[in-house]
């Protein structure tokens, strides 16, 4: 099972070149880089990210979280935990 996974919300950047919202988090204790790729918040809203993106990663955050979580478990050796929508079920 996926650990809990607590977003850094002073961390969170919008990298609109590479289209990903950045952010740091913790996660059983320990802080990792995570990337979330505009695919997903569009998967998940339905809509592209615009000038939006921050928005839309809030309003999905808790299910950004679980799929974050997930994926770090997986990835234990990555440097920056890239989310694409691959990652989603």
């Amino acid at each position: 099972m996926a650990s809990r996974l607590e977003i850094d919300q002073a961390s969170i950047t919008d990298n609109d070149v590479t289209r990903q919202v950045e952010f740091t988090a913790e996660i059983d204790g320990d802080e990792r880089d995570f990337a979330v790729k505009y695919a997903v918040l569009k998967e998940l809203s339905g809509d592209e990210p615009e000038d939006d993106a921050l928005e839309m990663f809030e309003r999905f955050s808790d299910e950004i979280a679980d799929i974050c979580a997930e994926a770090a478990d997986e990835r234990p050796n990555a440097s920056v935990v890239i989310i694409d929508e691959n990652d989603l079920e």
